[in-house]
């Protein structure tokens, strides 16, 4: 399993904030031999539904030397666990957690909506020190 970004707790907490219950942390992806894990699966119940909404988060903190390198290794995980959760678990939606400033940056900028277009990549914002979610993007 590989180290925990480092804000997850932030991230944790803000869901659960926003009304979200942590089921899994992390959510492990059992494929062949092979474990995979997203950082967080939650679940929150809709007063409209009897199923609730499921989705999985993995959180990236962009704090690399290059937000472009970051947003390729960010990518390229979302890409996997997508396609594994597709498979396993088609129910949950997949979104990828960035810091507020790092969605305005990327995914507000043509790169980031020419990404969004062709991947359907969710994105959710969030706050590190507010400990909040700030947007998501379905």
């Amino acid at each position: 399993m590989s180290a925990r970004d480092r804000y997850h707790k932030c991230v944790r907490n803000a869901l659960i904030k926003d009304g979200w219950v942590i089921t899994h942390d992390p959510l492990r992806l059992p494929v062949g031999k092979k474990d995979l894990y997203v950082d967080l699966g939650a679940e929150r119940l809709l007063a409209a539904e009897k199923a609730g909404h499921r989705i999985a988060v993995k959180i990236k903190s962009f704090v690399g030397q290059s937000e472009v390198d970051d947003l390729e290794k960010a990518l390229g995980q979302f890409v996997l666990y997508g396609a594994i959760l597709a498979e396993r678990e088609p129910d949950r939606t997949l979104f990828l957690a960035v810091p507020h400033q790092v969605l305005v940056d990327i995914f507000d900028e043509p790169i980031g909506q020419i990404v969004m277009k062709h991947q359907a990549i969710h994105v959710l914002g969030y706050d590190p020190q507010a400990g909040e979610i700030t947007r998501w993007i379905p």
